[in-house]
Protein backbone atom coordinates (compact mmCIF):
# COMPACT_ATOMS: atom_id res chain seq x y z
CA UNK A 1 0.00 0.00 0.00
CA UNK A 2 1.35 3.46 -0.84
CA UNK A 3 2.84 4.89 2.36
CA UNK A 4 1.19 8.32 2.16
CA UNK A 5 -2.37 6.95 1.94
CA UNK A 6 -4.50 7.39 5.04
CA UNK A 7 -6.08 4.12 6.16
CA UNK A 8 -9.78 3.61 6.81
CA UNK A 9 -11.57 0.84 8.67
CA UNK A 10 -14.14 -0.98 6.54
CA UNK A 11 -17.77 -1.81 7.29
CA UNK A 12 -19.60 -3.87 4.68
CA UNK A 13 -23.16 -3.05 3.62
CA UNK A 14 -25.30 -5.77 2.07
CA UNK A 15 -27.10 -3.60 -0.44
CA UNK A 16 -27.02 -3.69 -4.22
CA UNK A 17 -27.19 -0.28 -5.90
CA UNK A 18 -26.23 -1.61 -9.32
CA UNK A 19 -22.91 0.21 -8.88
CA UNK A 20 -20.08 0.16 -6.31
CA UNK A 21 -20.69 2.65 -3.49
CA UNK A 22 -18.34 4.08 -0.83
CA UNK A 23 -19.98 5.88 2.11
CA UNK A 24 -17.74 8.42 3.93
CA UNK A 25 -18.33 10.77 6.84
CA UNK A 26 -18.76 14.36 5.67
CA UNK A 27 -15.56 15.43 7.48
CA UNK A 28 -13.47 12.71 5.76
CA UNK A 29 -15.00 13.63 2.40
CA UNK A 30 -14.01 17.28 2.98
CA UNK A 31 -10.50 16.26 3.94
CA UNK A 32 -10.15 14.15 0.78
CA UNK A 33 -11.71 16.93 -1.31
CA UNK A 34 -14.51 14.74 -2.70
CA UNK A 35 -18.25 15.33 -2.96
CA UNK A 36 -21.14 12.88 -3.51
CA UNK A 37 -20.97 11.35 -6.99
CA UNK A 38 -17.16 11.67 -7.26
CA UNK A 39 -15.10 8.52 -7.85
CA UNK A 40 -12.66 7.17 -5.25
CA UNK A 41 -9.98 4.54 -5.76
CA UNK A 42 -10.03 1.96 -2.93
CA UNK A 43 -6.73 0.14 -2.44
CA UNK A 44 -6.25 -3.13 -0.54
CA UNK A 45 -2.91 -4.90 -0.92
CA UNK A 46 -2.27 -5.20 -4.64
CA UNK A 47 -5.93 -4.85 -5.59
CA UNK A 48 -7.65 -1.61 -6.44
CA UNK A 49 -11.24 -0.82 -7.37
CA UNK A 50 -13.26 2.33 -7.79
CA UNK A 51 -16.44 3.34 -6.01
CA UNK A 52 -18.93 6.20 -6.19
CA UNK A 53 -18.90 8.50 -3.15
CA UNK A 54 -21.89 9.02 -0.86
CA UNK A 55 -21.55 11.04 2.37
CA UNK A 56 -23.27 10.92 5.73
CA UNK A 57 -23.25 12.93 8.99
CA UNK A 58 -24.23 10.07 11.32
CA UNK A 59 -23.85 6.61 9.73
CA UNK A 60 -20.04 6.49 9.70
CA UNK A 61 -17.41 7.72 12.14
CA UNK A 62 -14.43 9.63 10.76
CA UNK A 63 -11.67 7.15 9.93
CA UNK A 64 -14.16 4.48 8.85
CA UNK A 65 -16.05 3.92 5.63
CA UNK A 66 -18.81 1.65 4.33
CA UNK A 67 -18.41 -0.38 1.13
CA UNK A 68 -21.15 -2.25 -0.72
CA UNK A 69 -20.55 -6.01 -0.48
CA UNK A 70 -19.86 -6.36 -4.21
CA UNK A 71 -16.99 -3.89 -3.90
CA UNK A 72 -15.68 -5.53 -0.70
CA UNK A 73 -15.74 -8.96 -2.45
CA UNK A 74 -13.89 -7.60 -5.47
CA UNK A 75 -11.14 -6.36 -3.13
CA UNK A 76 -11.14 -9.57 -1.04
CA UNK A 77 -12.07 -7.60 2.09
CA UNK A 78 -13.62 -8.72 5.37
CA UNK A 79 -15.45 -6.60 7.93
CA UNK A 80 -13.06 -4.48 10.05
CA UNK A 81 -10.03 -4.68 7.74
CA UNK A 82 -8.41 -1.46 6.54
CA UNK A 83 -8.03 0.10 3.09
CA UNK A 84 -6.30 3.10 1.58
CA UNK A 85 -8.25 5.55 -0.57
CA UNK A 86 -7.33 8.21 -3.08
CA UNK A 87 -9.55 10.56 -5.07
CA UNK A 88 -9.29 10.12 -8.82
CA UNK A 89 -8.36 13.21 -10.68
CA UNK A 90 -9.05 13.37 -14.40
CA UNK A 91 -8.75 9.82 -15.85
CA UNK A 92 -5.81 9.27 -18.21
CA UNK A 93 -8.17 8.60 -21.13
CA UNK A 94 -10.30 11.73 -20.63
CA UNK A 95 -8.59 13.79 -23.39
CA UNK A 96 -9.21 10.89 -25.82
CA UNK A 97 -12.85 10.70 -24.75
CA UNK A 98 -13.23 14.45 -25.40
CA UNK A 99 -11.76 13.99 -28.88
CA UNK A 100 -14.24 11.16 -29.55
CA UNK A 101 -17.15 13.43 -28.56
CA UNK A 102 -16.02 15.94 -31.19
CA UNK A 103 -15.88 13.21 -33.83
CA UNK A 104 -12.09 13.17 -34.11
CA UNK A 105 -10.27 9.94 -35.01
CA UNK A 106 -8.63 8.01 -32.19
CA UNK A 107 -5.58 5.77 -32.20
CA UNK A 108 -5.46 2.15 -31.00
CA UNK A 109 -3.77 3.16 -27.71
CA UNK A 110 -6.52 5.71 -27.04
CA UNK A 111 -9.29 3.13 -27.44
CA UNK A 112 -7.32 0.85 -25.15
CA UNK A 113 -7.15 3.60 -22.51
CA UNK A 114 -10.85 4.45 -22.73
CA UNK A 115 -11.96 0.81 -22.49
CA UNK A 116 -9.55 0.12 -19.62
CA UNK A 117 -10.91 3.09 -17.69
CA UNK A 118 -14.50 1.96 -18.37
CA UNK A 119 -13.75 -1.53 -17.07
CA UNK A 120 -11.93 -0.21 -14.01
CA UNK A 121 -14.95 1.88 -13.07
CA UNK A 122 -13.18 5.20 -13.46
CA UNK A 123 -16.04 6.64 -15.51
CA UNK A 124 -19.55 7.37 -14.32
CA UNK A 125 -22.66 6.71 -16.38
CA UNK A 126 -22.64 10.18 -17.95
CA UNK A 127 -19.23 9.72 -19.59
CA UNK A 128 -20.03 6.19 -20.80
CA UNK A 129 -23.39 7.31 -22.21
CA UNK A 130 -21.62 10.18 -24.00
CA UNK A 131 -19.12 7.75 -25.55
CA UNK A 132 -21.96 5.54 -26.84
CA UNK A 133 -24.16 8.38 -28.06
CA UNK A 134 -21.18 9.95 -29.88
CA UNK A 135 -21.25 6.93 -32.21
CA UNK A 136 -24.76 7.84 -33.36
CA UNK A 137 -23.45 11.22 -34.57
CA UNK A 138 -19.87 10.41 -35.57
CA UNK A 139 -19.57 6.84 -36.81
CA UNK A 140 -16.21 5.26 -35.96
CA UNK A 141 -14.11 4.27 -38.98
CA UNK A 142 -13.58 0.57 -39.72
CA UNK A 143 -10.05 0.91 -38.38
CA UNK A 144 -11.34 2.47 -35.14
CA UNK A 145 -13.87 -0.32 -34.83
CA UNK A 146 -11.04 -2.88 -35.00
CA UNK A 147 -9.22 -1.01 -32.21
CA UNK A 148 -12.39 -0.94 -30.11
CA UNK A 149 -13.04 -4.68 -30.55
CA UNK A 150 -9.43 -5.60 -29.65
CA UNK A 151 -9.49 -3.34 -26.59
CA UNK A 152 -12.77 -4.92 -25.43
CA UNK A 153 -11.30 -8.44 -25.75
CA UNK A 154 -7.97 -7.59 -24.10
CA UNK A 155 -9.53 -6.17 -20.93
CA UNK A 156 -11.15 -9.50 -19.93
CA UNK A 157 -10.75 -13.28 -19.79
CA UNK A 158 -10.58 -15.61 -22.79
CA UNK A 159 -11.74 -19.19 -23.25
CA UNK A 160 -10.00 -21.74 -25.44
CA UNK A 161 -11.78 -24.94 -26.43
CA UNK A 162 -10.11 -28.14 -27.56
CA UNK A 163 -11.97 -28.23 -30.87
CA UNK A 164 -13.27 -25.52 -33.23
CA UNK A 165 -16.16 -23.62 -31.63
CA UNK A 166 -19.22 -22.57 -33.66
CA UNK A 167 -21.92 -20.06 -32.84
CA UNK A 168 -25.03 -18.33 -34.15
CA UNK A 169 -25.81 -14.84 -33.01
CA UNK A 170 -28.80 -12.69 -33.81
CA UNK A 171 -28.62 -8.92 -33.62
CA UNK A 172 -32.18 -9.22 -32.30
CA UNK A 173 -34.67 -6.40 -32.26
CA UNK A 174 -37.62 -8.56 -33.33
CA UNK A 175 -40.09 -9.75 -30.69
CA UNK A 176 -40.13 -13.53 -30.29
CA UNK A 177 -36.61 -13.96 -31.66
CA UNK A 178 -35.01 -15.07 -28.39
CA UNK A 179 -36.39 -18.61 -28.62
CA UNK A 180 -34.81 -19.44 -32.00
CA UNK A 181 -31.52 -20.42 -30.33
CA UNK A 182 -33.35 -22.97 -28.16
CA UNK A 183 -33.90 -24.95 -31.37
CA UNK A 184 -30.76 -24.03 -33.35
CA UNK A 185 -28.22 -24.90 -30.65
CA UNK A 186 -29.43 -28.47 -29.97
CA UNK A 187 -29.63 -29.20 -33.73
CA UNK A 188 -25.99 -28.14 -34.20
CA UNK A 189 -24.83 -29.97 -31.05
CA UNK A 190 -26.75 -33.13 -32.02
CA UNK A 191 -24.88 -33.02 -35.35
CA UNK A 192 -21.59 -33.35 -33.44
CA UNK A 193 -20.38 -29.75 -33.60
CA UNK A 194 -19.27 -27.72 -30.60
CA UNK A 195 -21.62 -24.75 -29.99
CA UNK A 196 -20.92 -22.93 -26.70
CA UNK A 197 -23.65 -20.30 -27.05
CA UNK A 198 -23.51 -17.30 -24.77
CA UNK A 199 -26.09 -14.60 -25.14
CA UNK A 200 -27.12 -11.40 -23.48
CA UNK A 201 -30.23 -10.51 -21.61
CA UNK A 202 -32.67 -8.26 -23.47
CA UNK A 203 -31.39 -4.81 -24.48
CA UNK A 204 -34.39 -3.34 -26.30
CA UNK A 205 -36.59 -6.45 -26.66
CA UNK A 206 -38.96 -8.22 -24.23
CA UNK A 207 -36.61 -11.21 -23.88
CA UNK A 208 -33.03 -12.09 -24.69
CA UNK A 209 -32.06 -15.74 -25.19
CA UNK A 210 -30.56 -15.79 -21.68
CA UNK A 211 -33.88 -14.55 -20.21
CA UNK A 212 -35.80 -17.31 -21.99
CA UNK A 213 -33.43 -20.19 -21.19
CA UNK A 214 -33.41 -19.08 -17.54
CA UNK A 215 -37.05 -20.16 -17.32
CA UNK A 216 -35.80 -23.74 -17.83
CA UNK A 217 -32.30 -23.86 -16.34
CA UNK A 218 -29.42 -21.90 -14.86
CA UNK A 219 -27.73 -19.49 -17.27
CA UNK A 220 -25.28 -17.74 -14.91
CA UNK A 221 -22.59 -20.35 -15.47
CA UNK A 222 -18.88 -19.92 -14.81
CA UNK A 223 -16.20 -20.50 -17.45
CA UNK A 224 -15.31 -23.86 -15.86
CA UNK A 225 -18.95 -24.97 -15.82
CA UNK A 226 -19.32 -24.06 -19.50
CA UNK A 227 -16.22 -26.08 -20.41
CA UNK A 228 -17.49 -29.02 -18.35
CA UNK A 229 -20.96 -28.92 -19.94
CA UNK A 230 -19.76 -28.71 -23.55
CA UNK A 231 -17.42 -31.64 -22.96
CA UNK A 232 -20.50 -33.71 -22.15
CA UNK A 233 -23.11 -32.24 -24.47
CA UNK A 234 -21.29 -30.19 -27.18
CA UNK A 235 -23.77 -27.37 -26.53
CA UNK A 236 -24.62 -24.81 -23.89
CA UNK A 237 -27.06 -21.87 -23.61
CA UNK A 238 -25.43 -19.51 -21.13
CA UNK A 239 -25.57 -15.85 -20.18
CA UNK A 240 -22.36 -14.03 -21.12
CA UNK A 241 -22.59 -11.37 -18.43
CA UNK A 242 -20.91 -13.25 -15.61
CA UNK A 243 -17.87 -14.58 -17.37
CA UNK A 244 -15.70 -11.45 -17.48
CA UNK A 245 -15.48 -11.97 -21.25
CA UNK A 246 -15.18 -8.50 -22.84
CA UNK A 247 -16.43 -6.98 -19.57
CA UNK A 248 -16.65 -3.49 -21.08
CA UNK A 249 -19.49 -4.84 -23.20
CA UNK A 250 -21.69 -5.56 -20.17
CA UNK A 251 -21.12 -2.01 -18.92
CA UNK A 252 -21.93 -0.53 -22.34
CA UNK A 253 -25.03 -2.72 -22.74
CA UNK A 254 -26.43 -1.61 -19.37
CA UNK A 255 -26.28 2.01 -20.46
CA UNK A 256 -27.63 1.23 -23.96
CA UNK A 257 -30.54 -0.58 -22.35
CA UNK A 258 -31.48 2.49 -20.34
CA UNK A 259 -31.27 4.80 -23.35
CA UNK A 260 -32.87 2.18 -25.66
CA UNK A 261 -30.09 2.76 -28.22
CA UNK A 262 -27.93 0.25 -30.06
CA UNK A 263 -25.36 2.06 -32.28
CA UNK A 264 -24.38 -0.14 -35.23
CA UNK A 265 -20.59 -0.11 -34.70
CA UNK A 266 -20.97 -0.68 -30.98
CA UNK A 267 -23.30 -3.61 -31.72
CA UNK A 268 -20.70 -5.18 -34.03
CA UNK A 269 -18.01 -4.56 -31.39
CA UNK A 270 -20.25 -6.04 -28.71
CA UNK A 271 -20.96 -9.24 -30.62
CA UNK A 272 -17.48 -9.86 -32.06
CA UNK A 273 -15.60 -9.04 -28.83
CA UNK A 274 -17.75 -11.50 -26.88
CA UNK A 275 -17.30 -14.19 -29.54
CA UNK A 276 -13.51 -13.68 -29.76
CA UNK A 277 -13.20 -13.91 -25.97
CA UNK A 278 -15.32 -17.07 -26.15
CA UNK A 279 -12.88 -18.63 -28.62
CA UNK A 280 -15.43 -18.81 -31.46
CA UNK A 281 -13.89 -19.63 -34.84
CA UNK A 282 -17.01 -19.96 -37.01
CA UNK A 283 -19.97 -17.66 -36.66
CA UNK A 284 -23.33 -17.20 -38.35
CA UNK A 285 -24.88 -13.76 -37.81
CA UNK A 286 -28.64 -13.41 -38.11
CA UNK A 287 -29.74 -9.94 -39.24
CA UNK A 288 -33.53 -9.68 -39.01
CA UNK A 289 -34.66 -6.99 -41.44
CA UNK A 290 -38.01 -5.35 -42.06
CA UNK A 291 -40.60 -2.89 -40.80
CA UNK A 292 -40.17 -2.39 -37.06
CA UNK A 293 -36.94 -4.43 -36.77
CA UNK A 294 -33.63 -2.87 -35.63
CA UNK A 295 -32.61 -2.95 -39.28
CA UNK A 296 -35.49 -1.70 -41.45
CA UNK A 297 -34.16 -1.74 -45.03
CA UNK A 298 -32.26 -4.43 -46.91
CA UNK A 299 -29.69 -1.84 -48.06
CA UNK A 300 -28.94 -1.07 -44.40
CA UNK A 301 -28.65 -4.82 -43.67
CA UNK A 302 -26.15 -5.19 -46.52
CA UNK A 303 -24.07 -2.32 -45.14
CA UNK A 304 -24.09 -3.88 -41.67
CA UNK A 305 -23.25 -7.34 -43.04
CA UNK A 306 -20.26 -5.75 -44.79
CA UNK A 307 -18.99 -4.31 -41.48
CA UNK A 308 -19.34 -7.73 -39.80
CA UNK A 309 -17.62 -9.58 -42.67
CA UNK A 310 -14.65 -7.17 -42.90
CA UNK A 311 -14.07 -7.12 -39.12
CA UNK A 312 -14.39 -10.91 -38.81
CA UNK A 313 -11.80 -11.47 -41.54
CA UNK A 314 -9.33 -9.28 -39.58
CA UNK A 315 -10.02 -11.36 -36.47
CA UNK A 316 -9.72 -14.77 -38.20
CA UNK A 317 -13.36 -15.71 -37.68
CA UNK A 318 -15.09 -17.54 -40.54
CA UNK A 319 -18.39 -15.71 -40.81
CA UNK A 320 -21.66 -15.87 -42.74
CA UNK A 321 -24.45 -13.34 -42.43
CA UNK A 322 -28.08 -14.37 -42.94
CA UNK A 323 -30.40 -11.45 -43.66
CA UNK A 324 -33.73 -12.82 -42.42
CA UNK A 325 -37.29 -11.54 -42.57
CA UNK A 326 -37.97 -9.46 -39.46
CA UNK A 327 -41.10 -7.55 -40.46
CA UNK A 328 -43.29 -9.32 -37.92
CA UNK A 329 -42.64 -11.26 -34.69
CA UNK A 330 -40.99 -14.70 -34.84
CA UNK A 331 -43.44 -17.41 -33.83
CA UNK A 332 -46.57 -16.61 -31.81
CA UNK A 333 -45.08 -15.50 -28.50
CA UNK A 334 -42.90 -12.85 -26.94
CA UNK A 335 -41.73 -12.81 -23.31
CA UNK A 336 -39.50 -15.41 -21.55
CA UNK A 337 -41.97 -18.08 -20.27
CA UNK A 338 -44.24 -17.91 -23.33
CA UNK A 339 -41.26 -18.25 -25.66
CA UNK A 340 -39.75 -21.12 -23.65
CA UNK A 341 -43.12 -22.92 -23.96
CA UNK A 342 -43.27 -22.37 -27.70
CA UNK A 343 -39.70 -23.55 -28.39
CA UNK A 344 -40.12 -26.59 -26.15
CA UNK A 345 -43.37 -27.51 -27.84
CA UNK A 346 -41.74 -27.30 -31.30
CA UNK A 347 -38.84 -29.52 -30.18
CA UNK A 348 -41.18 -32.13 -28.68
CA UNK A 349 -43.71 -32.30 -31.54
CA UNK A 350 -41.47 -31.44 -34.50
CA UNK A 351 -44.09 -28.87 -35.43
CA UNK A 352 -44.45 -25.17 -34.79
CA UNK A 353 -44.99 -21.75 -36.27
CA UNK A 354 -43.34 -21.61 -39.70
CA UNK A 355 -41.44 -18.42 -38.92
CA UNK A 356 -39.87 -20.06 -35.86
CA UNK A 357 -39.07 -23.52 -37.23
CA UNK A 358 -37.94 -22.41 -40.69
CA UNK A 359 -35.67 -19.76 -39.24
CA UNK A 360 -34.09 -22.13 -36.70
CA UNK A 361 -33.43 -24.76 -39.40
CA UNK A 362 -32.02 -22.19 -41.81
CA UNK A 363 -29.53 -20.88 -39.23
CA UNK A 364 -28.53 -24.35 -37.98
CA UNK A 365 -28.04 -25.38 -41.62
CA UNK A 366 -25.70 -22.45 -42.24
CA UNK A 367 -23.54 -23.46 -39.25
CA UNK A 368 -23.32 -27.02 -40.57
CA UNK A 369 -22.27 -25.71 -43.99
CA UNK A 370 -19.75 -23.20 -42.58
CA UNK A 371 -18.08 -25.98 -40.59
CA UNK A 372 -17.66 -28.08 -43.73
CA UNK A 373 -19.71 -30.83 -42.08
CA UNK A 374 -22.21 -30.84 -44.97
CA UNK A 375 -21.96 -29.62 -48.60
CA UNK A 376 -23.06 -26.05 -49.39
CA UNK A 377 -26.80 -25.83 -50.00
CA UNK A 378 -27.75 -28.96 -48.06
CA UNK A 379 -27.46 -27.64 -44.50
CA UNK A 380 -31.13 -26.85 -44.01
CA UNK A 381 -32.20 -30.34 -45.15
CA UNK A 382 -29.77 -32.01 -42.75
CA UNK A 383 -30.94 -29.71 -39.93
CA UNK A 384 -34.58 -30.57 -40.68
CA UNK A 385 -33.77 -34.27 -40.43
CA UNK A 386 -32.12 -33.81 -37.01
CA UNK A 387 -35.09 -31.71 -35.84
CA UNK A 388 -37.82 -34.09 -37.06
CA UNK A 389 -36.06 -37.26 -35.86
CA UNK A 390 -36.29 -36.06 -32.25
CA UNK A 391 -32.47 -35.97 -31.91
CA UNK A 392 -32.59 -32.20 -31.35
CA UNK A 393 -35.11 -32.61 -28.50
CA UNK A 394 -32.97 -35.34 -26.87
CA UNK A 395 -29.95 -33.05 -27.09
CA UNK A 396 -31.95 -30.14 -25.65
CA UNK A 397 -32.95 -32.27 -22.65
CA UNK A 398 -29.27 -33.16 -22.12
CA UNK A 399 -28.25 -29.49 -22.20
CA UNK A 400 -31.05 -28.38 -19.83
CA UNK A 401 -30.14 -31.15 -17.39
CA UNK A 402 -26.43 -30.24 -17.52
CA UNK A 403 -27.42 -26.65 -16.69
CA UNK A 404 -29.34 -27.78 -13.62
CA UNK A 405 -32.86 -27.72 -15.09
CA UNK A 406 -35.56 -30.40 -15.32
CA UNK A 407 -35.03 -32.21 -18.64
CA UNK A 408 -38.57 -33.63 -18.61
CA UNK A 409 -40.38 -30.32 -18.19
CA UNK A 410 -43.43 -29.99 -20.47
CA UNK A 411 -44.64 -26.72 -22.02
CA UNK A 412 -47.75 -26.66 -19.83
CA UNK A 413 -45.57 -26.96 -16.68
CA UNK A 414 -44.05 -23.54 -17.35
CA UNK A 415 -46.01 -20.89 -15.45
CA UNK A 416 -47.15 -17.76 -17.32
CA UNK A 417 -48.55 -14.52 -15.90
CA UNK A 418 -51.57 -15.09 -13.68
CA UNK A 419 -53.41 -12.01 -14.99
CA UNK A 420 -54.38 -11.92 -18.66
CA UNK A 421 -56.46 -9.97 -21.13
CA UNK A 422 -57.50 -10.97 -24.65
CA UNK A 423 -58.15 -8.51 -27.47
CA UNK A 424 -60.83 -9.76 -29.86
CA UNK A 425 -61.32 -8.85 -33.51
CA UNK A 426 -63.88 -6.06 -34.01
CA UNK A 427 -64.65 -7.22 -37.57
CA UNK A 428 -64.36 -10.14 -39.96
CA UNK A 429 -61.36 -9.83 -42.24
CA UNK A 430 -57.67 -10.54 -42.64
CA UNK A 431 -54.71 -9.48 -40.52
CA UNK A 432 -52.75 -7.06 -42.70
CA UNK A 433 -50.14 -5.75 -40.27
CA UNK A 434 -48.46 -6.60 -36.98
CA UNK A 435 -46.40 -3.83 -35.42
CA UNK A 436 -43.13 -5.13 -33.91
CA UNK A 437 -42.50 -1.99 -31.90
CA UNK A 438 -46.02 -1.96 -30.45
CA UNK A 439 -45.81 -5.65 -29.48
CA UNK A 440 -42.43 -5.03 -27.82
CA UNK A 441 -43.87 -2.05 -25.93
CA UNK A 442 -46.87 -4.11 -24.76
CA UNK A 443 -44.74 -7.06 -23.61
CA UNK A 444 -42.41 -4.74 -21.70
CA UNK A 445 -45.38 -2.88 -20.21
CA UNK A 446 -46.64 -6.26 -18.94
CA UNK A 447 -43.32 -6.67 -17.13
CA UNK A 448 -41.11 -8.69 -19.52
CA UNK A 449 -38.25 -9.62 -19.31
CA UNK A 450 -38.00 -9.18 -15.50
CA UNK A 451 -41.40 -10.78 -14.90
CA UNK A 452 -40.69 -14.09 -16.66
CA UNK A 453 -44.39 -14.89 -17.06
CA UNK A 454 -45.21 -11.57 -18.75
CA UNK A 455 -45.60 -11.20 -22.48
CA UNK A 456 -47.83 -11.33 -25.53
CA UNK A 457 -49.40 -14.32 -27.26
CA UNK A 458 -50.48 -13.82 -30.89
CA UNK A 459 -53.52 -15.82 -31.95
CA UNK A 460 -53.24 -14.48 -35.50
CA UNK A 461 -50.44 -13.26 -37.75
CA UNK A 462 -50.27 -11.41 -41.06
CA UNK A 463 -52.42 -13.17 -43.66
CA UNK A 464 -54.61 -15.05 -41.14
CA UNK A 465 -58.37 -14.69 -41.70
CA UNK A 466 -60.42 -13.98 -38.58
CA UNK A 467 -64.10 -13.73 -37.76
CA UNK A 468 -65.63 -10.99 -35.65
CA UNK A 469 -65.00 -11.83 -31.98
CA UNK A 470 -62.01 -14.14 -32.66
CA UNK A 471 -59.08 -13.65 -30.25
CA UNK A 472 -56.19 -11.65 -31.74
CA UNK A 473 -53.75 -11.05 -28.88
CA UNK A 474 -53.54 -12.15 -25.24
CA UNK A 475 -51.49 -10.12 -22.76
CA UNK A 476 -50.05 -11.87 -19.67
CA UNK A 477 -48.63 -10.35 -16.48
CA UNK A 478 -48.08 -11.29 -12.84
CA UNK A 479 -48.98 -7.73 -11.86
CA UNK A 480 -52.58 -6.51 -12.15
CA UNK A 481 -51.46 -2.87 -12.34
CA UNK A 482 -48.92 -3.57 -15.08
CA UNK A 483 -51.57 -5.41 -17.08
CA UNK A 484 -53.86 -2.42 -16.66
CA UNK A 485 -51.15 -0.14 -18.10
CA UNK A 486 -50.65 -2.53 -21.04
CA UNK A 487 -54.41 -2.68 -21.75
CA UNK A 488 -54.49 1.13 -21.88
CA UNK A 489 -51.60 1.05 -24.35
CA UNK A 490 -53.48 -1.34 -26.66
CA UNK A 491 -55.72 1.39 -28.04
CA UNK A 492 -52.84 3.85 -28.51
CA UNK A 493 -50.36 1.48 -30.16
CA UNK A 494 -52.51 -0.56 -32.61
CA UNK A 495 -50.30 -3.66 -32.54
CA UNK A 496 -52.48 -5.60 -34.99
CA UNK A 497 -54.56 -4.40 -37.92
CA UNK A 498 -57.50 -6.39 -39.31
CA UNK A 499 -59.01 -5.16 -42.57
CA UNK A 500 -62.28 -6.24 -44.09
CA UNK A 501 -62.84 -6.39 -47.84
CA UNK A 502 -64.73 -3.11 -47.92
CA UNK A 503 -62.64 -0.01 -47.39
CA UNK A 504 -65.41 2.53 -48.14
CA UNK A 505 -68.45 3.09 -50.38
CA UNK A 506 -68.82 6.26 -52.46
CA UNK A 507 -71.71 8.40 -52.54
Amino acid sequence: MEHHLKEYRVDILDLNFGKPIVVLSESDARELGVTPGNILMIIHGDRQKTGVVMTTKTMVNPGSLILTHELANALGLKQGETVGVKPLSIPPSFPALKKRLKGERLEESQYREIVKDVVEGVYGEAEIAAFLVSQLFYEPTEEELTYLIKAMVETGSKIVFEEPANDVHSVGGVPGNSKVALITVPIVAASGLLIPKTSSRAITSPAGTADTVEVLARVDLTIDEIKEIVKKTKGVLAWGGKLNLAPADDIFVNIERRLAIDPIHQMVASILSKKLAMGIERLVIDLPTGRGAKVQEVSKADEMAGIFIRQASKMNIALKVAVTYGGQPIGLTTGPALEAREALSALITGKGSRSLVDKALLLAGLVLELSGRVPAGSGEEVAREVFLSGKAYEKFKQIIEAQGGDPNVKPEDIPVGKHSYTLKSPIEGAVTHLDNAAITTLARACGAPYDKGAGVYLHAKVGYRVNKGDPLITLYSNSASRLETAINLLSQTQPIIVEGMLLKTLP
